[in-house]
């Protein structure tokens, strides 16, 4: 990470409100985004997606992970006030978990929580957040309706099932293979929300017997953090409101960044502006699954929307590297395959590499 080790000669040090390159982000940054975040919207629910501590992991002790922690739901709690928090996190931090997150949830969450499974939490108009660990970290679904409660995966999955077949509302969970559990439960699961990647990206989910029909995408938010090259992002969705017979189903999102060109310059304050709303950007009817598996049809098809999409990416900052061939068909078959050890489903964009080396490729360019 930069701003590390012994000091030497070279240009001025990082910008007071955050730096592209190999950096996190300082706290007053994070606390200038939640401070305007009450004026912004009126937001029914706020889901945190996790990754609290910094990148510098070879120093870091449970005491950092800890404070870091604490640090973070306290400024949550401080600026969103009684606004619904859906925290998602993991492994040896259960316990400091329920007792940080005591405000937001039950005692009978709290307890499931100190067990080490996945938390729970109803909001408005019978709607269910559930984080699913198993469902690849730091993920979110968002589902509606049923008295589900908080359980193991498996109870979690049990509770689809009965919900499914009484046709009462929505849930999620599972124990059998992921890809089949959107399928099974494609009319249970409304929306599948993830952060981690720290880009602006998405992932689709498809009908198992054909490998044809889309029956679930899932949004990868921006991250806050600048790590690597990138502006501070967040995400913000419209989701079908708490009516009787709601899908409770994405409309549309909209992403905001912090310039930090235009914030480190003397004399400037932070200002977070939006950077586009999916819908408008891309030219899409709806947000089902369906228009966003056309979507990357036309991303093969259409370079200068593609191109738009890669700069998209990168929350606004110029990427370090053009996508081009090979760039370019790694990145659709990951947007394509929520599996990906599974090429099938990229056979459809006729990628001129064999799939092991669009692979390999793909994994040089995370981030994490």
């Amino acid at each position: 990470l930069c701003c590390r080790g012994p000091a030497r000669p070279g240009p001025g040090g990082a910008g007071f409100w955050g730096e592209y390159g190999k950096c996190d982000l300082p706290l007053h940054t994070i606390e200038a985004l939640l401070a305007q975040l009450p004026g912004a919207a009126p937001f029914a629910a706020a889901y945190w997606t996790g990754d609290i501590p910094a990148h510098d992991v070879w120093q870091q002790s449970r005491q950092d992970q800890l404070l870091a922690l604490r640090t973070v739901t306290g400024l949550l709690r401080r600026h969103l006030g009684a606004l619904p928090v859906y925290p998602a996190s993991s492994a040896w931090l259960y316990d400091a978990m329920a007792r940080a997150w005591q405000d937001w949830l039950p005692p009978s969450a709290l307890q499931t929580l100190r067990w080490g499974r996945p938390p729970a939490g109803r909001a408005e108009g019978g709607l269910w957040a559930s984080r699913g660990s198993e469902l690849g970290g730091t993920g979110w679904s968002l589902c509606w309706g049923g008295k589900m409660g908080l359980a193991a995966p498996c109870l979690l999955h049990r509770a689809c099932c009965r919900a499914a077949r009484r046709g009462q509302g929505r849930g999620l969970g599972t124990c059998s293979p992921h890809a089949l559990a959107w399928r099974r439960f494609e009319g249970t699961i409304a929306a599948q929300f993830f952060g981690h990647t720290h880009v602006d990206e998405f992932e689709m989910f498809y009908d198992e017997e054909t490998l044809t029909r889309p029956v679930s995408v899932a949004f990868v938010a921006p991250s806050v953090t600048t790590y690597i090259n990138l502006n501070p992002g967040y995400r913000v969705y419209e989701v079908d409101g708490a009516y009787p017979g709601s899908s409770h189903s994405v409309l549309d999102h909209e992403t905001f960044i912090l310039n930090l060109t235009e914030a480190n310059a003397p004399g400037a304050k932070p200002r977070w502006q939006r950077l586009y709303r999916a819908r408008e950007a891309y030219g899409l009817p709806s947000a089902f699954p369906a228009d966003w598996d056309r979507l990357i049809r036309r991303f093969q098809d259409d370079e200068r929307l593609f191109q738009r999409f890669w700069f998209l990416f990168h929350k606004g900052h110029p990427p370090r590297e053009p996508c081009l061939a090979a760039c370019k068909a790694a990145l659709l078959c990951a947007l394509r395959t929520g599996r990906s050890a599974d090429p099938s489903l990229c056979q459809p964009l006729r990628p001129a590499l064999p799939f092991p080396h669009i692979q390999a490729f793909w994994r040089q360019r995370r981030f994490c």
